[in-house]
């Protein structure tokens, strides 16, 4: 199929493959569990186990009652809902048997299901077949596998948006007015001995501005977008001893760090992941910023800075309780080498603080005093925490947001070819070597969607789905 032609699946083009089964619920206990099994004569396949009506004279999106049997011996009652093609979640023909939950039940009725023909399911493999039906674009079949794997409830909220097909539509409308204006110049091309114009010079600037400003919006999103699939990596800070672990442990919930009175306890980076009001942050406890002699410690020290170089927010604690304190100057370097981070300054034990005689100079101002052992301003710190990430993004899921970074980057080189057509058009180049670069463009864009794919590629995305799915 031409680069130049939009790709679309009609439902006469879907092909079933051999029959595939898999379980599709988690492992483990639970009242019910299914089974899924698409691919070409599904149905007929799961007649040779079930006993019951005759499943192959039952009309699509209908449930049944029936048992599951292997050499005559029942194993379990079932409930069967059926899904003929095109008409599916994978556009094959397609059997969900719920059965009763279990690990054992379970996989009893899997290996029934797999010994009358079916094949073991690759992990993503139905959804790779939904998408090679042109059920879903890659793009939503991508968002399947965010869905499933969010950790808050913006991320969903961003998985479930990119799901119902907005990202596409926008890359599939970019992809057609380049198409229209590549085919344009092509057919100056064929009659440039006529002195022909096809395309005005003022209508294809105006059109690669538009395009390349459309491809800049969506990247604007792309730090918001990974914040709410990833979370927001958060980064406890400070002198070994300021309450580090303490105060993670109290924001989870849950003693997640080892807390001790001997400075240097914690010798390696401890990562967390907390939700708050929606948003995922991904709590890195420390080791402490100072200088030392213990080698095992000193690479706890360097993990340490790496992590605040990487970080979208630091917390740095400094001790309202210690007398010697010295933050001052750990502080400065902070705000020094990383001017664009955002950092608030967290002083701990403020429950002790009266028992400090010390030299001011030597204290940072902290934004906010908490006590981690009496609750004092926790609820507070985590509404500056939000606040903090919040002060420079919107995060609004109900927006368009690209989240994936293959997507960025396939953005990024569609725009640094439309720019570079662009330059050429004001150069006056001639339309075949502007071909070259809106066919790069296309190829980048189609990458995002999946009409242009390779094996590679797909075998990378659903490779990372789980098996059921």
């Amino acid at each position: 199929m031409s680069e130049l032609t939009k790709q679309t699946v009609s439902e006469s083009a879907i092909t079933e493959q051999e029959p595939i089964a898999a379980i599709a619920t988690p492992a483990g206990e639970g009242g019910i569990a299914v089974i899924r099994i698409s691919g070409r004569d599904a149905i007929t396949l799961f007649m040779k186990v079930f006993r019951g009506a005759d499943l192959t004279q039952k009309p699509s999106h209908t449930i049944h009652y029936g048992y599951v049997t292997r050499n005559n011996k029942t194993i379990d009652d079932v409930l069967v809902s059926l899904f003929r093609a095109p008409k599916s979640y994978t556009g094959e023909e397609t059997v969900e048997v719920s059965c009763h939950g279990g690990v054992i039940n379970t996989q009893l009725v899997l290996e029934a299901v797999l010994h009358a023909g079916a094949r073991s399911a690759e992990p993503g493999e139905f959804t790779q077949r939904a998408f090679l039906n042109g059920k879903l674009d890659l793009s939503q079949a991508e968002a399947v596998a965010d869905l499933i794997h969010a950790r808050s409830k913006k991320a969903a909220e961003s998985s479930r948006q990119q799901l119902e097909g907005q990202l596409g539509e926008y890359i599939k409308n970019f992809r057609q007015q380049i198409i229209d204006a590549t085919a344009m110049i092509e057919l100056e091309l064929d009659f440039i001995e006529e002195d022909v114009e096809f395309a005005k010079k003022d209508d294809l600037v105006k059109l690669f501005s538009d395009l390349i400003a459309g491809i800049d919006t969506l990247l604007a999103t792309y730090e918001t977008g990974r914040i709410v699939k990833h979370g927001v990596r958060t980064v406890f800070a400070g002198a070994p001893n300021a309450g580090k672990s303490t105060l993670l442990n109290t924001l989870m919930g849950k003693e997640r760090a080892i807390v001790s009175a001997i400075a240097g306890t914690t010798r390696d980076v401890i990562d967390a992941d907390w939700s708050y009001d929606g948003l995922l942050f991904t709590l890195t406890d420390t080791a402490g910023l100072r200088l030392t002699e213990d080698i095992i410690e000193a690479e706890g020290v360097r993990r340490s800075r790496k992590a605040v170089d990487e970080a979208d927010l630091v917390l740095f604690l400094t001790d309202l309780s210690e007398p010697d304190m010295n933050d001052a100057s750990v502080v400065r370097e902070i705000r020094d080498k990383w001017p664009d981070k955002a950092l608030m300054i967290v002083g701990t034990k403020s429950d002790r603080k009266e028992l400090l005689k010390h030299d001011p100079s030597r204290h940072v101002k902290p934004d906010i005093e908490v006590s981690s052992l009496e609750g004092e301003n926790i609820d507070e710190l985590k509404r500056m925490m939000k606040d903090a990430v919040l002060e420079s993004r919107d995060i609004d899921t109900s927006g368009l947001l690209v989240t994936s970074s293959r997507h960025r980057d396939s953005l990024e080189k569609a725009k640094e070819h439309t720019q570079s057509a662009l330059n050429a058009l004001h150069a006056g180049v001639t339309g075949d070597f502007l071909s070259i670069d809106l066919r790069a463009a296309l190829h980048q864009l189609g990458m995002i969607t999946g009409e242009i794919t390779t094996e590679d590629l797909l075998d990378s995305i659903f490779s990372r789905f789980c098996i059921g799915k």
